[in-house]
């Protein structure tokens, strides 16, 4: 029996706005829904009456409102939710006007600074007016080269407030990766930094920006963010601006709001690019904002005044997710730099407490990180204020879990959620009105019909299968930039099932309505004809403090293939027959005999995508000898030789 760790209380359910929601169905449709897994149901029976009600409910602001809710439900591709309505994306994150704080901002370095709403009102207008009067339309794109500052979102609001389209990477970022996913959608304007900071280093920009520009002949103009330098510049040009001059005029224009289509284009994210050129993936304005405020309002229970925080760049999703609470009147909390610095390990747990954090976001491998260098925030911190933890980028182990009510605080509600750039939102997540179990996942989204299919595409509970969605959501990808025939889309989505999204994840949905994930489908391994679940395996290994981190793959022989699980050990620590067969015996006792790799080697580093991703599929191309399309999107491409070339694999 799976171990209860947390459970909310009835005050705490009563109080919810998840709850109240409830009480508004059961009155509007004469039903009697008593808890949140009935509101799952009847979202995912009733669709077309959940999205409209909550509409209303979360007072999305709406121009004008849309006659129909849905269009062509029956064809996932087709779909058009709200299809007539009209709305701006900003006007709703705006909608709060006084001196309470939208913005907090912490530097690694404890930089600190702050825009109260009006502030943040007024730099977005003349960043706007400003746009319109470098040309950009409705339609256009603006890209933003750019830590996770005040300044990112002040830029994305206001090239927002147009009808324009924002897309962004962080400043980590090599010349080609940026050139590969900006050089695809030509934006007229970029936004750049001059400088940043990650672990105690500065990294000058301004070179890699003039040789960005130099090479994506779309850009016109081009704004400086000054971060690490107030002097900077890149050149004379005339086309090349100083953000801090336009932001902080003392004349404000007045900030006129483009009233947009629901399904008109918001944002352009990119897929990891791991194996090819990154895809261009377009999220519209009405699908992004409801969807996200779903979430934040009856998944997390974000309210007027909270302050959200989520550890992210601007090149990952969580950061739009993040900046999106602003439509709750919450504060969005930033932090740019390292999670856990050389000389603090604890810098975003001191942010948390001295910022009195309500909402907190890391992912998977920064909790088993400060585990197993055994840091205790509940015991040096005051997380007074923390009602939730949120987790993602990879699959919370059952030993973090642990971690968590032991060392970082008991009550709390822990949600490991998981989704992702496809739908710039969650397929599973958390509910303050859930219990925690451990190693679950809470619940899947409301108004997402997710199912476990098996391999005869078959509905399953407490069996392993495939993530699938059966039928259509707002916040699905309005198109792939430049995909004219859909065929990109097609294939990425509903290549495996017809008219059934198919997310590429290995999970098992419980009876009890929350799921565990074993790891992506796609990089699942097959012992004897048993598929494997990579996450099972890196759940025993990584719990050994000898190991820091590990990736397993397939490597093909003859006739035959084997599994071969890299890792990457502690500091002073060597893999030895001890130690294999220590970590062999870790595996062997908790899972069963077929998940024993046939190989453990010793690695100096775990190849990542910019997020912080392990990129299994890259690995196994490696250790098989065949190309990897665009090493760009890794964060440590050149750990990649270590692999082609490890005598051990030959």
């Amino acid at each position: 029996m799976i171990k209860l760790l947390w459970s909310p209380t009835k005050n705490q359910i009563e109080d919810s706005q998840a709850w109240e929601f409830i009480q508004k169905v059961n009155k509007k449709f004469n039903i009697s829904l008593e808890n949140f897994h009935d509101l799952y149901k009847w979202s995912c029976k009733c669709p077309e009456s959940f999205w409209e009600l909550f509409s209303s409910y979360s007072r999305i602001i709406v121009d004008k409102k849309s006659k129909k809710v849905l269009k062509n439900g029956e064809d996932f591709l087709k779909s058009e939710w709200f299809s007539d309505s009209k709305l701006n994306f900003a006007k709703n994150l705006l909608s709060k006007r006084d001196q309470t704080p939208a913005i907090i901002f912490w530097g690694e370095d404890k930089h600190k600074s702050s825009l109260t709403h009006d502030e943040l009102y007024n730099q977005v207008a003349r960043l706007s007016h400003w746009l319109k009067k470098s040309g950009v339309v409705r339609g256009d794109r603006v890209a933003g080269l750019l830590p996770n500052m005040a300044e990112s979102v002040v830029s994305m609001l206001a090239t927002s407030s147009i009808g324009a389209i924002w897309t962004s990477c962080s400043p980590d970022f090599g010349v080609q990766g940026v050139l590969d996913r900006f050089g695809q959608v030509k934006p007229k304007v970029f936004i750049c930094v001059d400088a940043y900071l990650y672990n105690g280093k500065v990294f000058n920009c301004l070179e890699k920006n003039a040789e960005i520009i130099s090479k994506l002949p779309s850009i016109e103009n081009t704004l400086l963010v000054r971060y690490i330098n107030d002097q900077a510049s890149l050149n004379e040009d005339n086309s090349i601006f100083a953000f801090d001059k336009i932001a902080d005029q003392e004349v404000t224009p007045e900030l006129i709001f483009e009233s947009v289509t629901f399904n008109d284009p918001l944002y352009i994210l990119f897929s990891s690019g791991t194996t090819g050129v990154p895809k261009c993936i377009v999220h519209g304005v009405g699908g992004t904002l409801i969807q996200h405020k779903k979430e934040h309002t009856l998944h997390c229970d974000i309210k007027e005044g909270e302050r959200v925080f989520y550890f992210s760049t601007c090149g990952w999703m969580m950061w739009n997710w993040l900046v999106s609470s602003l439509a709750s009147g919450a504060t969005i909390m930033l932090y740019d730099g390292s999670p856990i610095l050389k000389h603090n390990a604890g810098i975003l747990f001191d942010y948390a407490e001295q910022e009195r954090i309500n909402v907190m976001g890391i992912s998977a491998k920064f909790l088993d990180t400060c585990r197993k260098i055994n840091l205790n925030p509940s015991a040096s911190h005051n997380l007074e204020a923390l009602r939730m933890l949120l987790s993602t980028g990879s699959v919370l182990s059952p030993d973090c879990f642990d971690y968590v009510y032991q060392y970082v605080k008991e009550e709390i509600c822990l949600s490991s959620i998981s989704g992702g750039t496809d739908i710039v939102s969650c397929f599973v997540l958390g509910s303050t009105i859930l219990p925690v179990y451990r190693g679950e996942l809470q619940t899947r989204g409301l108004g997402l019909s997710v199912e476990v299919w098996n391999e005869l595409g078959e509905s399953v509970t407490g069996e392993k299968g495939e993530l699938v969605c059966t039928s259509t959501f707002p916040s699905k990808p309005i198109m792939f930039w430049s995909d004219k025939k859909m065929n990109k889309y097609k294939s990425s989505y509903f290549e495996r099932y017809s008219n059934v999204w198919c997310h590429g994840d290995y999970v098992k949905l419980m009876e009890s309505g929350g799921m565990i994930f074993y790891g992506r489908s796609d990089a699942t391994l097959n012992r004897d004809g048993v598929r494997i679940g990579t996450a099972e395996i890196y759940r025993q290994v990584e719990i050994l403090n000898e190991v820091l981190e590990s990736v397993v793959v397939e490597q093909a022989l003859d006739d035959d293939s084997r599994i071969i699980l890299f890792v990457k050990l502690s500091e002073g620590q060597q893999l030895n027959d001890e130690l294999k067969n220590k970590i062999a015996h870790q595996i062997r006792s908790n899972t069963t005999p077929r998940h024993v790799p046939d190989v453990i080697i010793q690695v100096s580093d775990i190849p990542r995508t910019k997020s912080g991703k392990i990129v299994e599929l890259a690995v196994q191309k490696a250790i098989n000898n065949l190309p990897i399309d665009n090493k760009t999107a890794l964060e440590n491409p050149e750990v990649l030789q270590e692999f082609y070339q490890h005598k051990e694999l030959q």
